[in-house]
């Protein structure tokens, strides 16, 4: 089992997100912080990569107000603001919480 497969996925509050990853690291997320990282089209230029959305456009109170499951590889939010087209990888979440993965998985 590759070390960014969670193990366990958590709601400890409606602005916080917890994951405990197969290698046994438990990870804490801030809604705003992971709306700030929106991978999709609208929130981050496909291009070039700049972002759009910028945090001083995010609440601070911004809540997950649901939490889907993509396939066995991503979650999808659908947060307070009404936004909810972005699918973070379960490698992207590893990575923004510091893991320090390669592609293949492997920390680097």
């Amino acid at each position: 089992m590759k070390a960014s497969t969670p193990t366990k996925i958590k709601k400890v509050s409606p602005g916080e997100l917890m994951i405990i990853w197969a290698d046994g690291q438990e990870s804490h997320y801030a809604a705003p912080v992971l709306r700030g990282m929106c991978p999709c089209a609208s929130c981050k230029d496909e291009m070039t990569g700049v972002r759009i959305i910028l945090p001083i456009h995010i609440p601070d109170n911004l809540e997950f107000r649901k939490i889907e499951l993509v396939g066995q590889y991503a979650l999808q939010f659908e947060w307070s603001d009404g936004h909810r087209t972005g699918i973070y990888s379960f490698d992207y979440l590893r990575e923004l919480a510091g893991g320090g993965l390669d592609n293949s998985g492997h920390r680097s």
